[in-house]
């Protein structure tokens, strides 16, 4: 017996493949600056290189690509194209140390920064859709203060284990700059900042302190 595809269906059908799609221009646009964030290694003078592929830096890529697209999709689209320009870091990074450089060496690292990247990805994917389309205030605060708190692990990276000083007061500017500029209220900005600096902490202890004890 013939079917006829309903407006619902045809929506969620429409959602399916927008969303596969979303993922697959976040992949490659984070492949492609993956590969340039290889370059700028080279191109930054002294410890400056260490912002290009820093952990920081690629997490905001996620988060800046979620929110541009958490208008149009739902949070499990801002998850995934949060987990596609991740990944696409990791793949464009290595893959031109690879092929455009001497080689990546052993693939340890890289694997252990594709699995970070599976994690990451999706959590500041969710948390720039939290700010953008979030009607609880929480969820708004909580969105940017994880989103700030990466500047700030960083920035306490640069200071207590590399002691770049001037890196580290540029993290732990963007680190308030964050909440205060993209907060929409006096009372949010305040709460954001408070709360970012916990999940900063937090994420030190759970991410910085392993990566540490591996390289050590």
């Amino acid at each position: 017996m013939a079917t006829t595809a309903t407006p619902d269906d045809l929506t969620e059908a429409g959602s399916g493949l927008g969303g596969r799609a979303t993922t697959m221009a976040a992949t490659a646009g984070g492949m492609l600056l993956g590969a340039l964030t290889n370059l700028a290694q080279g191109w930054l003078p002294g410890a400056w290189n260490q912002l290009a592929n820093s952990g920081a830096v690629w997490s905001a890529v996620a988060f800046a690509t979620a929110a541009l697209l958490a208008e149009r999709g739902s949070v499990l689209r801002a998850a995934f194209a949060g987990l596609g320009a991740e990944a696409g870091l990791v793949v464009g990074y290595y893959g031109y140390a690879e092929f455009g450089r001497d080689g990546m060496g052993a693939l340890f690292y890289p694997l252990v920064w594709l699995g970070m990247a599976c994690v990451a990805g999706p959590l500041f994917g969710i948390a720039a859709y939290a700010w953008r389309r979030g009607r609880d205030p929480r969820s708004r605060i909580a969105g940017l203060a994880a989103f700030a708190g990466l500047f700030g692990t960083e920035g306490a990276m640069y200071a207590w284990n590399l002691h770049y000083a001037p890196q580290a007061w540029t993290c732990f500017a963007a680190f308030a700059l964050v909440p205060l500029l993209m907060a929409r209220t006096h009372r949010e900005r305040a709460l954001a900042l408070a709360a970012a600096v916990p999940c900063a902490l937090l994420a030190y202890a759970i991410v910085e302190l392993p990566l540490q004890a591996l390289s050590s």
